[in-house]
């Protein structure tokens, strides 16, 4: 294939790239330049999500630079949701971070780039390609977890995601080192072939080590430690972003990984993807019992999410993934939704309110704020008629489907654990005496945005059943 079809499959990823570039000369040039940048670095993103869905309606599936980099409906497909939940990001950020004195041009550029890192990542058909898209990612993430350069959780919180990514990138480049030497590849199509029918131990545990870095990167149990206290840490707009899109590109790279380079050898991973899944379900349900503050709850709910996910990777068939695709998709939704309306609890002297005391009785000072809140909690929980509960079905039906109906009634039981702290949410809001410490609102785009979730995960929600199964299928359809 010539260069210049290569260029062209990789048409997102070059508007992002000069697009980045572009941003940082104007924020280098002018200081105040913040929102001009964000504004622009939107456009980038719609632009870059215009070609990806441009790609996916012409049904593409071609390799670049020498099989390097895969274009499919899997991959755009993903690139649409990752620059979705960029946009949201974007567009939520600039007021919030103003109040903290940490909006500057350098945010959007950071968010471009890591966009660009996860549009890598989930068009990676070769393990170097997908180093090279998961530190892009990553090294603009530890930057943005300490962007509030004078609040010292923020600075901990960066410090604390470099050292513990650092590991994590560690363990998946030791495990593709294994994976290189038995197979004597890097492709992932080579590395398929290579093995068989049959997988040694050395490949086994190379195997493990990959899944165990990634593992750390969609924040799944036992490797969630450090989400907590970095969504905890982290500036509140740079903390929705991470719940989001990273999710998203490592959840796709995770999927393409297992399904295109060991699908021949699904028993060798299926075990470990089982018992991840139910332990993040479990932790994550567990862990956030006891949490006062609404951003580590947020975060133990992120960790119990992705054991869901992962229920339908699980299952190792094309209906399990198409179900994965959905949950995402809704989740990010959900995620969003839940930051924006966490982000609207300021109080009368600007000061964020993020304690679960904070919110007590806010169904009587701030009735609308308290039911979106509301509405994204019961749709986290899965609590029917809410959009939230249709994915959660979906990845059940596969899991049974493939045989593996003691993993979803586990995970049905697991889930009834989870609804207890959302559930808990709602009853501080609507029945405990009002604490009054929330004022009203004053950023018109966060109550817009959080407005407008809110309507796409409520029972109007059903109506995108259709066409979402239909282009899921058409995504997990790629793979397989």
């Amino acid at each position: 294939m010539d260069l210049s079809t290569s260029l062209a499959l990789v048409r997102p990823e070059l508007v992002l790239s000069f697009s980045s570039l572009a941003l940082l000369l104007l924020a280098a040039w002018r200081n105040e330049a913040g929102h001009l940048v964000s504004v622009l670095a939107v456009a980038a993103l719609v632009g870059a999500a215009v070609f990806a869905g441009q790609a996916f309606a012409a049904g593409t599936d071609a390799e670049a630079f020498e099989g390097l980099y895969r274009s499919d409906a899997f991959s755009n497909f993903a690139k649409i949701l990752i620059y979705f939940a960029a946009v949201i990001a974007l567009m939520i950020a600039p007021k919030a971070l103003e109040k903290m004195g940490a909006m500057r041009g350098e945010y959007p550029v950071l968010v471009i780039l890591s966009a660009v890192g996860m549009g890598v990542m989930v068009s990676a058909s070769d393990l170097i390609t997908l180093y090279i898209g998961l530190e892009l990612q990553s090294l603009a993430a530890y930057v943005l977890a300490s962007f509030a350069r004078n609040d010292g959780r923020s600075a901990e919180a960066g410090l604390k995601y470099f050292v513990l990514g650092a590991l994590a990138s560690g363990i998946l480049l030791f495990g593709m080192s294994l994976i290189y030497g038995f197979t004597g590849s890097t492709d992932f199509e080579a590395i398929g072939a290579a093995m068989d029918g049959k997988i040694g131990m050395g490949l086994l545990f190379g195997l493990i080590f990959v899944l165990s870095g990634l593992a750390f990167k969609i924040s799944a149990a036992p490797f969630h430690m450090w989400t907590p206290d970095v969504y905890e840490g982290a500036p509140t707009p740079v903390t929705a972003f991470f719940a989001s899109a990273p999710k998203v590109a490592a959840s796709a790279l995770l999927i393409r990984i297992t399904i295109e380079a060991f699908g021949n050898q699904v028993q060798a991973w299926q075990q470990i993807i089982m018992v991840v899944a139910l332990m993040s379900i479990i932790i994550g349900a567990v862990g956030a019992i006891g949490q006062n503050s609404l951003k580590r709850l947020l975060a133990y709910s992120s960790i119990n999410n992705v054991g869901f996910l992962l229920i339908g990777l699980a299952a190792a068939t094309e209906d399990g993934v198409a179900a994965m695709l959905v949950y995402l998709v809704v989740y990010v939704v959900m995620t969003l939704g839940g930051f924006i309306c966490l982000m609207q609890l300021k109080g009368r002297d600007g000061e964020m309110k993020e304690g679960l005391a904070d919110i007590a009785g806010l169904s009587k000072t701030q009735p609308m704020l308290a039911a979106a809140f509301a509405v994204f909690m019961f749709s986290l929980a899965g609590i029917p008629p809410l959009f939230g509960f249709w994915p959660k079905l979906l990845v059940f039906n596969a899991a049974i489907a493939a045989g593996l109906f003691p993993l979803a009634v586990i995970g049905v039981a697991a889930s009834v654990i989870g609804a207890f702290y959302y559930l808990k949410v709602v009853k501080v809001m609507y029945f405990d005496e009002a604490a009054d410490k929330v004022a009203d609102a004053d950023d018109r785009m966060l109550s817009v945005t959080g407005g407008v979730l809110a309507l796409a995960v409520s029972p109007l929600g059903y109506f995108a059943i259709v066409p979402l199964g239909v282009v899921a299928a058409k995504a997990a359809g790629a793979l397989f």
